[in-house]
């Protein structure tokens, strides 16, 4: 396991302050199994889904319940859920070097197309803390009938650590 042994707050952290988020209170969860797992360099967090700043679910279809835009907000609270667990796990979220892979699930109708654009919502946040080299990786962007407790998005993500 990577740890810091910062003291104050992680520049990351400070990108997120200034920006006027904050990472999420995550709740429990149901399912039997780890949100992060580490082997080498890389670590492999498990889908996190669109979560409020209080912990709460964002829910909903889009297409039907909410539009883009909405979409985007819900998979940038995904992304920030996803930073929730990096931190407990890693200790800082400076000790992600980058990020390597995002597959975005999004709740939509049979008739939305734009999967991509609500997945920006993560990426855009991710690009804004480690600029593009480093916080844009591969990605797949797919529509879901539904996702688990009705939230709008899931993101799963694999990041380079830095060699501690």
């Amino acid at each position: 396991m990577v740890h810091c042994t910062c003291m104050n707050t992680s520049i990351v952290e400070q990108k997120l302050v200034t920006m006027g988020l904050s990472l999420p209170i995550l709740p429990g969860t149901p399912g039997i199994y780890k949100r992060c797992v580490q082997t080498g360099q890389y670590l492999y967090v498990s889908g996190h889904v669109s979560i409020a700043a209080d912990g709460s679910y964002i829910t909903g279809k889009v297409g039907y319940d909410m539009d883009i835009e909405a979409g985007k907000i819900a998979a940038r609270q995904a992304g920030l859920a996803i930073l929730t667990s990096v931190k407990q796990y890693a200790g800082s979220l400076d000790a992600v070097k980058r990020v390597i892979k995002l597959l975005g699930m999004v709740n939509c109708t049979p008739e939305f197309e734009k999967h991509p654009v609500v997945i920006n919502g993560c990426s855009e946040l991710y690009a804004q803390l480690w600029g593009e080299e480093n916080g844009i990786g591969v990605r797949s962007a797919v529509g879901m009938s539904s996702l688990p407790a009705n939230a709008t998005v899931e993101i799963e993500a694999l990041f380079e650590l830095r060699e501690s």
